[in-house]
């Protein structure tokens, strides 16, 4: 019986790919197109990832540059800022899953594990009145397995009564590393793992 569930953000409760995705594309929008483009596709692949990582990804691996920490911290304080006022768009919330949050809060233990920065991450769920509904919400750039981690260890949780829902293959290594169980959400490709269509029928 699950007693316990840790959310990812993007793409679970806001849909926000999207938003991002065109971040990105601004943000480097001097560098060659086929380049944006790899960065672009390394973006959608891989939902639960933080914009650290992937700012590292399009230098190293793309590019085949070095870039500091301090660089990537300047990129995504610039990358924040390109994206604030659409992800702060309330018509980006995913109905289905927070009518679910609203109506079960007080039935499970809600925690947010998510990839999105996290004082940005804390700023829209107080922003969406959200923040309510959640023991604990905590984002990048701690890596999610490690925000798993931390949870569990200091909840104490039963790892065979908690689970984590996610729309991405980073989600569900983060449950996998840690022992608990996953469901995708809002992915095709997630369908050969437990899978929720709606939370209309989630129990």
């Amino acid at each position: 019986m699950t007693k316990t569930i840790l959310w990812d953000f993007d793409g679970v409760i806001l849909d926000s790919m999207r938003i991002k995705g065109d971040g990105f594309k601004e943000l480097f929008k001097e560098y060659d197109e086929a380049d944006l483009k790899k960065l672009e596709e390394y973006h959608y692949a891989n939902g639960g990832i933080s914009r650290f990582d992937k700012i590292r990804y399009f230098y190293h691996t793309v590019l085949n540059k070095e870039i500091t920490e301090d660089e990537v911290s300047v990129l995504a304080e610039k990358f924040a800022n390109i994206i604030e006022k659409k992800l702060f768009n309330k018509d980006n919330l995913i109905s289905d899953s927070v009518q679910f949050i609203q109506k079960n809060h007080k039935k499970y233990h809600f925690h947010i594990v998510s990839g999105a920065e996290h004082q940005e991450l804390n700023n829209l769920c107080e922003h969406f009145g959200l923040s309510q509904y959640f023991i604990s919400i905590d984002g990048s750039p701690i890596k999610k397995e490690v925000l798993v981690q931390n949870i569990l260890k200091k909840y104490d949780y039963d790892l065979t009564e908690t689970i984590l829902i996610g729309d991405a293959i980073t989600d569900y290594d983060a449950a996998m590393k840690n022992n608990i169980g996953f469901y995708g959400y809002n992915n095709e490709a997630l369908k050969k793992y437990d899978y929720i269509e709606s939370f209309k029928e989630f129990d």
